[in-house]
């Protein structure tokens, strides 16, 4: 088999062993610089003491009593019956005994609608931190 020569003199079978020695070395460095960038360092969890556990296991337990009551109340508020006649009432009292009170049908229907959809977006809420809730 011959080698054929260029103008410049230089064998083309040299040049061809050149560029493949040139492509392993560049793929080599590709690979290597991969490799190190794949292995990552996975964080370890501290360590928690019991007590720690025993106070987060606490927290979570209140949740779930306020999204019970949230729920009881929501039940509640639903099962009352405004009528138009006049026979619901509404009232508010304070500390100080004050109190007010009110027939108006409008009024309590929207008061209580405007407080079933608090109740239901705060019981959402709570729910969302049941979820996400980490012992």
């Amino acid at each position: 088999m011959e080698t054929k020569t260029e103008a410049s003199g230089v064998a083309k079978k040299q040049s061809a062993t050149v560029k493949k020695d040139v492509q392993k070395k560049l793929t080599q460095e590709a690979v290597e610089k991969t490799v190190k960038t794949e292995t990552k360092v996975v964080p370890q969890k501290a360590e928690i003491s019991l007590d720690e556990r025993i106070q987060k296991f606490e927290k979570l337990r209140g949740l779930a009593t306020q999204r019970e009551r949230l729920a009881e109340t929501l039940i509640e508020l639903t099962k009352f019956n405004y009528n138009q006649d006049g026979s619901s009432s509404f009232f508010i009292r304070d500390s100080r005994h004050l109190e007010f009170k009110t027939t108006n049908s409008n009024l309590i229907k929207l008061v209580t609608s405007h407080l079933q959809s608090t109740l239901e977006q705060r019981k959402t809420e709570i729910e969302q931190q049941i979820v996400q809730f980490e012992l």
